[in-house]
């Protein structure tokens, strides 16, 4: 997904501490990427969250960003309910179904978005596992996205115990990265190599 939380790049205070991945992603060839979606995958499908969650918020990925479409339409055959963003006018993001590949069009920033009707804005909270995109992410959880503060809307609207995982390459799980106050932290992330990780501090639903 073509993070929708701005076109102009990353916040002055994310990017003042961290150097953009977006050169080193679009560098990948495609044999790496497609295996690098496929390691993303199996590992987020096989985790206990996943596999009984009844309801996943996702996104449909572009571009250099690691591949969704496996994964999404894994979910579905699953007989998951997928959610996927819709972007509003002030970048909050509403939420439809997903119903398959060719549910998908062309929307806002260069987003496919679902054609189902709209659930609102509040639907994510009913998401038992929320996936997130992302352009870096520390061991905290603290996340790089795009600025705009779209998914940061969105995440706090989420429980404390629901799992919010980013997906990223491996050089993208990095050490430290700047905060500020309104950051909503992620409490996993997959990545090919490395599979998934939870942060500390963090701990399944009982």
């Amino acid at each position: 997904m073509q993070d929708p939380e701005g076109q102009a790049g990353t916040s002055a205070g994310k990017t003042a501490g961290a150097a953009l991945p977006v050169d080193a992603r679009g560098a990948m060839g495609t044999e790496d990427r497609a295996a690098a979606a496929r390691s993303i995958r199996d590992a987020l499908l096989t985790l206990p969250e996943v596999e009984m969650a009844a309801s996943i918020a996702a996104y449909a990925s572009l571009r250099s960003e690691p591949d969704t479409g496996g994964l999404l339409f894994a979910l579905w055959k699953r007989g998951t309910y997928v959610l996927l963003p819709r972007v509003l006018p002030d970048r909050d993001l509403d939420w439809a179904t997903y119903e398959g590949p060719d549910s998908l069009v062309p929307g806002p920033y260069g987003l496919l978005q679902p054609t189902a009707e709209a659930r609102g804005v509040r639907a994510v909270e009913a998401a038992d596992v929320v996936i997130v995109p992302s352009l870096a992410v520390d061991r905290t959880g603290v996340r790089l996205g795009r600025g705009g503060g779209s998914y940061d809307r969105a995440l706090a609207r989420v429980g404390p115990q629901i799992l919010t995982v980013g997906l990223v390459y491996d050089a993208e799980l990095v050490e430290a990265l700047p905060s500020a106050p309104h950051d909503q932290r992620l409490r996993a992330v997959v990545t090919p190599s490395g599979g998934f990780h939870r942060f500390p501090g963090t701990r399944p639903a009982t």
